[in-house]
Order: C-alpha cells, then structure tokens, then sequence
C-alpha cells in the first residue's frame, strides 16, 4: 500500500524536476495538492526562485527568464487567457506548461473522437507559448502529469482537483431530461450513461478516470472495479473500459479491487453528528485555510508575546494540520485523524508533554481531564525558543488547533444537534414522517429571540443557527423512508402545508442572522445581512425543499442495502447504521456471498461473455475480496468518521486485507448542503 501513497510524491518530482530558476505559477487545486506533500518548501528546495498564484493580475521580472506553471484544467478558455496575460507582461524565454487534464481528455473536449499519435494539442499549444514569447526560437514545453492526488494519511488520499464532483440528485435528473425528447427521457438517476451528461462533466469524470489509470499504471496492478450509485457506475465504468489500461491488465502482477460508493447512498452519516472523532470537530469550527477545500487555519499567536487585537490576527500566518515534515506531527495527525475524540485528545497532551521534555522546560504534569486551557499552557513554554520551536513546530500546530477547537464558542452546538438528531431517530420509528418534521418547528426560532428557550436552549451559544437547522432538515429528509407509514394522499397534503410553514420560519431565521456564515453566503451570494433580502432568501429557501424531497429516495434501486436505520425493538434504542459498515461486512462476509447492489463493471470481452454463460451455467464472477488489497473511492467525501469505522471493520472481518480510501474531500457537515443546494455541480469549472 506504501506504493499508492507515495505515486504523489512520485508524480510531483516530474514537476520538481523543472523548476530550478524558475518562477512557478499554480492554480488553487494544484496548490492544494502539494499542501499535503511538503508544500511550497518542496518547489523551494528543488531551486524555484518563487511561487505565485495563477491569475492574470500575476507576472514576472525582466530577470527572470524561466516560468513553470502547474494547473488542473483544460488547456483551453479561461486558463488560455490567463497563461497568455501573465506571459504578454514578463520576459519569458523558457516556459513549461504541467498540465492534470491527459492529452486523450483535450482532444476530447476539442470534439476529435479519431485517435492521434503524439500529442497533437500539447504540440500546438507550445508553438502558442513562443509567440506569447515574442520569439519562435524560445523554448516551450507542454505535457501532462496527474498531480491530483493528496496522501493525506496513510490510509486516505484526497483529490482537490475534483473536490466538487459529487452524484447526481433528482434536479439534475430534470435538468438532464428538459434536454431530452419526451420518448428518450430518463425514468430514474440510475438509467443515466455517460454521455447524457454535460460535456463539462464528461470530461471531468474522465480526467478522474485517467488519473486512477496513471496510479495502476506506475504501481503495475490490475484493478476490478465495482460501483454502488448513478455516479459511481458511470465511473467504474469509465475507468473498467480506460484505452490504455488494457495492455496494462494483461501484464500488471499486482491485483486490487475498487469500489466506488455514491456519497448520497448515505447522506445521514454525512450531515450527522454522531462521529466521536476530534479532526471532525477541528475541520468544522476552525476557519478553512484560504483556499483550500481541507486544511484549516490554526492561530499561532499563543507562540507569540503579540498582544490578542483584531489587528494582531493578520500580522501571523496561520499554522495547519498538514505536517508532512515531522514523524512526530504525522504520528499525532493519524492518530487525531483515526481515533475516537477523547483518545485524539489524550494523545495530542502526550505528545506536547513529550516535546516539552526533550527541551526540558519546566513543564507541570497534571492527570485527569484535559482542558483547552492544559493544552495552552504546554504550548506556551515554547515561546521564545526558536530552536526548540523549530524542532516541535508540527506537534505544537496539531496541540493548538484542539485548544482552539475545543474552547470555541460553536461547539456546544455540535452537541446540541447531536442530541436532537437522537429524539429524530427516535420519533421516525413512531410517527409518520410530517408528524417528525414538525418538530423541527419550534426550533426555528431566531438566535436571542425572546421564545427561543422554548426550544431547549440554555444560551446563544448553543442555540441552533441556520446552519444547524439545515443540516437537521438534511438528516431527516435522508431518512425520511424509515418513518411510519400513512395514508398517501393525507400525508402529502399535510407535508405539502408544513413545508411552506417550514420555508416561512427558516427564511426569517436567516434574515434574522447579524452576521451570515460562510455557509449562508455560499448559498445566498450575499456577504452580509444588508444584501440579503426577504425575497433572496425565500427563494433560496424554496429551492433547498425541492432538492430535499428526492433525498429520501436515492437507495430506492437498491436491492438489499435500502436502509440505514434499525428502528427500536422496545430494548434497544432506534440506531442509525451507516452504508459503509453494510458494504465491507457484505464484501468480507465469510460465505463470500455476491451482493446484487455491489456492481461488478465489465472491463471487456472476457467478461461479457461470463455474463452471458453465467445465464446458463455455472460462472464464478469478480468479487470485491478476491484480491489483497481494496480501495474505497466515495465520490462526493468521506467522514473522519468513517475512516475509522472502515479501519475496525477490516481489523475485525479480514485483519489481513489492506484498505485505502480515496475520495474527493474529506467532509466537514457543512460541506453537504454546500454542495447539495449549489446550482454549480453539473457544470464544473474545469476550463472548458
């Protein structure tokens, strides 16, 4: 497994290899990527004279002849403009063009469906470079490498470049079929092919695709791809028939299996907040990191003898959980990231008590509960030590970042929709599903609104904003089959009068709001409450319900897997049972039985004609545990959470198998609704 792991580190070295003197210009989801590999000390090192963000407002000095640029798009639209603008206003004599997007996928999405040899596209577009140049005798170099991928732990790898891909939902079903003639439209999600998508969003999964193949290709091994999910089945099967991977099947001496599972077979899990898991609090109260989808800031003024001002916040850069340059700091990450929230704690006390040691300052020892308080007052004997901060620099911006966390004001609200997801759980196994949801009512009350506490809250702080109020309509719309049936007709009138008086009550909650989370702002395009107007948010409101109502229905072409729920049996409580541990126990069940909901893709001939002399006789098909290894790859993020519960369930069902899981973001609650109610997701910006 240590291969996969280190096939970033592998592919950025191609990039590290051209650097030297240069200027490098990067986009967003490039940066990011390296983030989580050694950052801009790893370009630094390798001899680049600087690095600047790509953007047309960018450019160069007369001294500075070399300039490599790192981008995650198309070589085509805006990304053309923006590397013609920041070439026409520097003196450029070499330039060297990385780009993420495969040559296949350019002349994909310059409508050549012919194969071609070389690299037509790539060769165009150096000769565009030299005269941007101002000169044809300069030297220019195109060519692509998939520096996608982020080793974010060694049993996880994030890929930012596609951190806004996630499955389809019902309104992009009927925005996909409003295209369509009325005999060709689609009756469900899960009858949609590829090329019934936008062209955007083709060759986004395609690009995907090629990628995976890249990392198979540098590690020779053979995959068997399986899909749960409209999403996942289009990509399984993008990747099972890739062009250039079938030579590789032949030869490759290693073998694997990967799963792709569709975030929407389990949203409850998503939006819940049930996970005992300390990064998952970390990711969501502390700020993110200035764009980036994963990493957040951490303040380091406690390191500091500044004075705690406004102004004192945008004197320090941030600290961060990427620690890529400590053993110590990783040990800490991984075991933060994988372990249940007190053990995480207790660990980051060790560590810091451990660190303090070494350097032998004068450290008070103290047992029993850990405060954020304990924790600073560890960190703060490191002021004014430089070398001792040096050498302790990751711990000490892991010990920070639970200190913050856990002394932040949002916090008790973690525990406040805890406990009310918990009665919702409860209620759905005695009620019809209105009669569940009007007990959201009495919560959408304006923060310090003089009924508030009818609500249960003890103070503001713990009062439910708008943030929690949607992610409580999220988890209980998710479960929304699990409730008690009624009659159909009265069930779909009462529903129909409580949705309006629910969109009625959360707009002016939001309009209500002194200052509107990023959240809020995502969903409105407002910056602040003056902008927001009762009609905005109505509207936005109103199209948050209609997506909603689908929610309940993505399992519903589901065989066996169609539930996350195990109502109460009058012992034991109502419980959530989350889609993963229901996946691994069905692929590590002991009877090797084949699930009808875990897909094997067809990858070409030989398997098609298993399929059909499977119809009369007797053909063993690919199952997910034939091979050593098992990749996850959830389309639309994973849970810290859910890294946990997958490392038990392997440790406990096959203790022999390896599992890494890839995904596109690592989720933040938040993150949900973010990419739920944007209208965004079907046409990403990928620079077509």
């Amino acid at each position: 497994m240590d291969e996969f792991v280190h096939f970033p580190h592998q592919m950025w070295q191609k990039v590290l290899s051209k650097v030297k003197q240069a200027v490098v210009f990067m986009d967003d989801r490039c940066a990011e990527a390296l983030h989580w590999i050694g950052g801009a000390a790893a370009l630094f090192e390798a001899g680049a004279r600087n690095l600047k963000q790509f953007s047309s407002f960018e450019s160069s000095g007369v001294n500075e002849p070399k300039a490599v640029f790192v981008v995650s798009t198309l070589l085509k639209g805006t990304t053309v403009d923006i590397l013609k603008d920041i070439i026409s206003l520097s003196h450029f004599q070499y330039c060297v063009v990385f780009t993420t997007v495969a040559h296949s996928v350019h002349l994909l999405a310059n409508s050549v469906t012919t194969e071609m040899e070389g690299n037509p596209v790539f060769e165009q577009f150096e000769e565009k470079l030299c005269e941007w140049m101002g000169n044809m005798n300069y030297t220019a170099e195109v060519m692509h490498v998939p520096v996608v991928f982020a080793p974010v732990s060694q049993q996880l790898l994030l890929t930012p470049a596609f951190a806004h891909l996630f499955p389809l939902l019902s309104p992009d079903l009927e925005k996909i079929n409003a295209k369509r003639p009325e005999k060709k439209r689609f009756g469900s999600l899960v009858d949609i092919d590829m090329h019934s998508l936008s062209l955007e969003l083709q060759i986004e999964i395609k690009s995907l695709a090629s990628a995976l193949n890249a990392m198979f290709e540098a590690t020779s091994t053979r995959e068997e791809c399986f899909a749960v999910g409209p999403m996942s089945r289009i990509i399984a099967g993008e990747l099972a028939t890739h062009p250039q991977a079938k030579t590789r099947r032949k030869t490759a001496p290693n073998k694997a299996s990967i799963i792709f599972v569709d975030r929407t077979m389990d949203i409850t899990g998503a939006v819940g907040h049930h996970g005992d898991n300390l990064v998952e609090k970390i990711l969501t109260v502390l700020k993110p990191l200035p764009a980036h989808v994963t990493d957040v800031q951490v303040d380091m003024l406690e390191l500091t003898s500044l004075q705690h001002t406004p102004y004192s916040q945008t004197i320090l850069s941030p600290g961060c959980l990427a620690q890529t340059r400590s053993p110590a700091a990783q040990s800490l990450w991984e075991a933060m990231l994988t372990s249940k929230h007190k053990e995480g704690v207790m660990e980051v006390r060790r560590q810091l008590v451990e660190a303090a040691s070494k350097e032998k300052l004068p450290i008070k020892m103290s047992m029993g509960r850990v405060t954020p308080e304990q924790l600073c007052s560890y960190v703060q004997l490191f002021q004014s030590k430089w070398e001792a901060l040096e050498s302790h620099c990751g711990v000490l911006q892991l010990g920070l970042g639970t200190a913050q966390t856990l002394r932040h004001p949002s916090l008790p609200r973690w525990d406040s929709c805890l406990g009310f997801e918990r009665l919702l759980l409860q209620a759905l196994g005695d009620s019809d599903f209105p009669a569940v949801l009007r007990q959201l009512l009495p919560l959408m009350k304006p923060r310090g609104d003089e009924d508030s506490s009818a609500a249960g809250s003890q103070s503001r702080k713990d009062e439910c904003g708008p943030d929690e109020l949607i992610l409580l309509l999220i988890y209980l719309y998710s479960l929304a089959n699990e409730a008690q049936p009624a009659d159909q007709d009265t069930e779909e009138e009462e529903l129909e009068k409580l949705e309006r008086e629910l969109i009625g009550a959360l707009t002016l909650v939001i309009t209500r709001e002194t200052e509107l989370s990023t959240l809020i702002q995502k969903l409105t395009g407002c910056a602040n409450p003056e902008e927001l107007t009762i009609e905005r948010a109505h509207s936005v409101v109103e199209h948050m319900f209609e997506t909603l109502r689908g929610l309940s229905h993505t399992r519903d072409h589901l065989k066996q897997l169609r539930s996350v729920y195990t109502a109460s049996d009058g012992v034991h409580q109502a419980t959530y049972r989350p889609f993963l541990r229901q996946i691994l126990e069905e692929v590590f069940h002991p009877g090797r039985l084949e699930c009808p909901d875990i897909e094997h893709m067809s990858g070409g001939l030989t398997d098609l004609l298993k399929t059909g002399f499977s119809m009369f006789m007797k053909v063993s098909r690919p199952h997910p545990a034939d091979n050593p290894l098992l990749f996850l790859f959830l389309v639309g993020g994973v849970t810290p959470s859910e890294l946990r519960l997958i490392r038990d369930i392997v440790a406990t069902h096959k203790p022999g198998t390896q599992v890494l899981v890839l995904s596109t973001r690592l989720l933040r609650p938040t993150d949900i609704p973010e990419l739920f109610f944007t209208t965004q997701r079907l046409v990403p910006d990928i620079g077509v």
